[in-house]
Formats: structure tokens, C-alpha cells, sequence
């Protein structure tokens, strides 16, 4: 499937800009604001837009912004198309405008992006660039859920959950996710338990299985060097886990995928 980015950048407007699309866009755009507002008409229908709001449109759809000229407004922006992206849209059918936590994972995506296309033709690189927005509306389709999930469960939790997801296969310890979100070791404790039904300990052996298992399927690597790898420290320990939770041994599940 297809996927091909028109522009990708970011505009940083002093005086004030305005751009009105009546006859429609012509791909799909992705704008997010960083710093400073703007108004976006959308379908007939106008929405304030301050720091952290990402506007989303396909092809067709009627579109103006402005953004008033006594302030420093900065947005990173993406014109783009293909297959691949019509039918992502499609299946994740998100809200044209969402309000962000401007998370650095998502930032970092998009900055990789523009930079890879500013290079000369004859420097880039299709394969990474398409990567990189695929990459990217998977990481604003899961940011967007996250908002969506705040009703149920507050976003310290999610903050919590990122966390601890980028640091499950080192030695972490409950103390430091709780000072990651400034919490005490107790509230932390109880808040992540109320709103997700695991424990902090639970959802990160969740989260190592599922490291071990793809480097079992995907990877030459010895049970111990995984083991090891995926933050169990000790294979008896990698053992005992895994069986309990898939009702065999990692030896036994390796076995079974090579055969």
C-alpha cells in the first residue's frame, strides 16, 4: 500500500496568516499547535485552537485557518496521501480536532519526518520517510485514545503506563514511577490498580512476556540472553513466569514455533 507525504514542517507565524480552502483540501493534513492559537473553520464549523490541539482532515473537506497576528503561533503540519493512509483513516476514524498531551515521542516522530524531508531528492530516503508517517499516525491514533480514556482513567495513570512501558525490561522500581508523576509510593499504588485492575509489577511482567515472546519468534537469541534482555534478570525466574502464564515452558513454546 502507498503512502506519500506532500509537505511535512512546521510554520512559526509572527504577523498573523490565514490560508481558506472553500473548494476543498486535496490530501489529508495533520496539524498540531505548539505554541500560541489559531481558528480553524472545518465543514462550516469554527473551533478555537490553542497549544496541544491537533486538527485532522481528508481530501474534500472545506478548511480555513487563521491565526491573529499579535502573538508568536508555531504548529507542525503534514499534507500527505495513499493507500495506506486512506485505509487507516477509515478504520481509526478519529475526531477532527483533539486536544494532546505534547508528548516528546510524538514531537520526536514528527521532527524526524520533516528533517528526512528536507534532505535533497537525491539524499532521501522513501522507504524511511514512509515509515516515519506510518510510525506517526500510529502514535496520534494511540495519543488520541489516551485522551479518550481520560473519562475512566486520569491521565497520571496513562502517564504511569508510558512509563512504565518504556522502562519494562530495565530494573525499575515502583518508587520510580511514582516520582515520575509525583505521586507517593501509596497513591501511586492505589491509583494504578483502581483505574487499570493490574498491579504496577502485573502490567510490566505483561509487558516483558510480550518482549519475550517476539524475540523468541523473530530472534536467534538464546532463552537466557532473553531472559536477561527482557528484564527478568535470571532465566529460573523467566521460567517460572512463563509457564505459569502460557501453561508451558519458553522451551517448549520455542520448540513449537520452529516446528
Amino acid at each position: 500500500m502507498t503512502v506519500e507525504v506532500g509537505f511535512c514542517g512546521y510554520s512559526h507565524h509572527k504577523k498573523g496568516y490565514q490560508d481558506q480552502r472553500q473548494s476543498g483540501l486535496t490530501s489529508y493534513l495533520f496539524r498540531l499547535q505548539i505554541e500560541g492559537t489559531a481558528t480553524i473553520t472545518h465543514h462550516h464549523k469554527t473551533y478555537p485552537i490553542s497549544k496541544g490541539d491537533l486538527f485532522l482532515g481528508k481530501p474534500g473537506d472545506p478548511y480555513r485557518i487563521f491565526t491573529p497576528g499579535n502573538q508568536d503561533s508555531i504548529d507542525y503540519h503534514i499534507f500527505c496521501q495513499g493507500s495506506w493512509i486512506d485505509q487507516w483513516w477509515e478504520s481509526s476514524r478519529l475526531p477532527a480536532i483533539t486536544n494532546l498531551h505534547l508528548d516528546e515521542k510524538l514531537l520526536g516522530l514528527w521532527r524526524h519526518l520533516t528533517i528526512e524531508e528536507r534532505r535533497p531528492k537525491q539524499e532521501k530516503n522513501p522507504d524511511l520517510a514512509r515509515y516515519l508517517l506510518q510510525a506517526l499516525c500510529l502514535s496520534i491514533e494511540q495519543s488520541i485514545n489516551d485522551v479518550s480514556h481520560k473519562v475512566d482513567r486520569p491521565f497520571i495513570v496513562t502517564q504511569m503506563m508510558r512509563y512504565i512501558e518504556e522502562q519494562a525490561t530495565t530494573a525499575f522500581k515502583v518508587e520510580e514511577v511514582a516520582a515520575h508523576v509525583n505521586l507517593s509510593v501509596s497513591r501511586a499504588l492505589h491509583l494504578f490498580k483502581e483505574h487499570t485492575g493490574q498491579t504496577i509489577i502485573q502490567y510490566a511482567l505483561d509487558i516483558r512476556l510480550a518482549t519475550a515472546l517476539n524475540q523468541m519468534q523473530y530472534s536467534s537469541m538464546t532463552l537466557e540472553h532473553i531472559a536477561e534482555n527482557c528484564g527478568f534478570n535470571t532465566y529460573p525466574y523467566f521460567h517460572r513466569v512463563f509457564k505459569k502464564h502460557f501453561g508451558q515452558s519458553p522451551g517448549q513454546f520455542r520448540r513449537q514455533q520452529s516446528s
